[in-house]
């Protein structure tokens, strides 16, 4: 049987009505106060308390304080005026009964609303989130874009300038040599010239020796022409194309300065992320590649919690998981954003499942467990869950026992918990 709490004090002013409530050693939460326009309710096993008000008075803008032992109710009246009691005087139990299950009605109308409202904004925020992301990407690879296109226009011009250069360097040697050519060819002239004319007598009885002798110099010109020939230089070799064929790769880096073993693994979850995609997320194929890879949709889950963005950062989160189940870092960070959503029971799961993928614990890991132990803790001390947030919180000093701010926060959740023992 309930035992009814008939110890109350109240006052009024014009507009609010100012509820005192002794809690007699219960704890009390939230989900133990029910309130509409007319009617007040407070269930704290064994204890009840249900009242019905002299006039409504504005559920929504209303508020319930609970601590020391007491909750304070400020109600504000839909209609300033004094009332000559708090409540409702001759209040038969069908009466009651009828408020009661009208209230319940209302609640559970405003309730069906609430939910419906946060789906749409959950839906609108879901598409500014992929409206955002793409602009981003849209963004990130036109800058690539516009770089490449200037690399590729700076690489044209220094082509142009190196070929003009060529030219200049082909025509200037053509030049200096037939000069070279020009000064060899003058001497052996003069040469020339000098024999014929000591080979010319002008006796006819001596034709044979200046037949001879032009015999010779037709020799000598021949030995000559000979020699001319040899002593020219070869033609400049023709520009031509070489062709360069290359072992085909996945990579693009050379295979002297490629990692082996990380590229093996890294190919290896590729291929384990895309026979997932084709066998259960079958409404992914119109993302990209790089959309389909976890690590890619870590990094930006990472940019948009540090831009604020955390419903953006969750959803991000939420597909790398889909993808691979088995990257405690993604359960870390996602923790983190249902901290800052107040999603508290989830960063409790997040950070929970983070630490079951932390085994076992080894030195590599320390810095994430310790990030798992004090998220998980938080929420739990968001929840007034002291003692669990007390146990995460010196879990993380074991593994962590310099940590000097995790040390002071230990200290305020165990004054909290003598404080509450203390008025329970």
């Amino acid at each position: 049987m309930p035992v009814w709490l008939r110890e109350h004090s109240w006052r009024q002013t014009l507009t609010a009505v100012y509820l005192s409530l002794p809690l007699r050693g219960a704890r009390a939460t939230p989900a133990n106060i029910f309130c509409s326009e007319q009617y007040l309710k407070v269930s704290i096993p064994p204890f009840l308390f249900e009242a019905i008000l002299y006039a409504p008075v504005d559920d929504t803008n209303s508020t319930a304080k609970i601590g020391n032992g007491n909750i304070f109710f400020t109600l504000y009246k839909k209609e300033p005026a004094m009332w000559d009691s708090l409540t409702l005087a001759n209040a038969g139990k069908e009466k009651l009964q009828h408020l009661r299950e009208n209230a319940v009605l209302k609640a559970q109308e405003k309730a069906k609303e609430e939910t419906e409202a946060k789906k749409i904004t959950k839906q609108e925020h879901k598409k500014y989130a992929l409206e955002a992301t793409m602009k981003l990407e849209e963004a990130e690879r036109k800058r690539i874009e516009d770089l490449k296109e200037k690399e590729r226009q700076k690489v044209a011009k220094d082509l142009e300038l190196w070929k003009n250069r060529q030219k200049d360097a082909d025509k200037y040697k053509s030049v200096q040599k037939k000069g070279e050519l020009h000064q060899e060819i003058e001497p052996l002239k003069e040469r020339k010239n000098e024999k014929m004319n000591k080979t010319r007598i002008p006796n006819e009885g001596t034709s044979k020796i200046r037949l001879k002798s032009t015999k010779g110099c037709h020799g000598s010109c021949s030995i000559f022409s000979q020699n001319l020939k040899e002593e020219q230089l070869p033609a400049p070799r023709a520009a031509a194309t070489i062709k360069v064929d290359f072992t085909p790769r996945v990579f693009p880096t050379a295979l002297r300065e490629s990692r082996v073993a990380e590229e093996e693994e890294w190919l290896h979850k590729q291929a384990e992320a895309r026979r997932r995609i084709n066998s259960d997320l079958s409404e992914l194929e119109d993302l990209k590649e790089e959309e389909k890879n976890p690590d890619w949709l870590k990094d930006k889950g990472n940019k948009m919690f540090a831009m604020g963005n955390y419903l953006g950062a969750v959803n991000a989160y939420n597909l790398a998981v889909r993808l691979n189940n088995k990257l405690p870092v993604l359960y870390l960070n996602r923790a983190a954003c249902h901290l800052k959503l107040r999603n508290l029971h989830k960063a409790i799961e997040d950070s929970s499942k983070a630490l079951e993928l932390l085994t076992p614990p080894v030195p590599d890991n320390e810095n994430a467990r310790v990030k798992a132990h004090v998220r998980r803790g938080t929420a739990f001390c968001q929840l007034e869950l002291y003692t669990e947030g007390l146990q995460d919180y010196e879990a993380a000093l074991k593994i962590d026992p310099k940590n000097k701010n995790i040390e002071k926060d230990a200290e305020k959740i165990r004054h909290l918990i003598q404080g509450t023992m203390q008025s329970s």
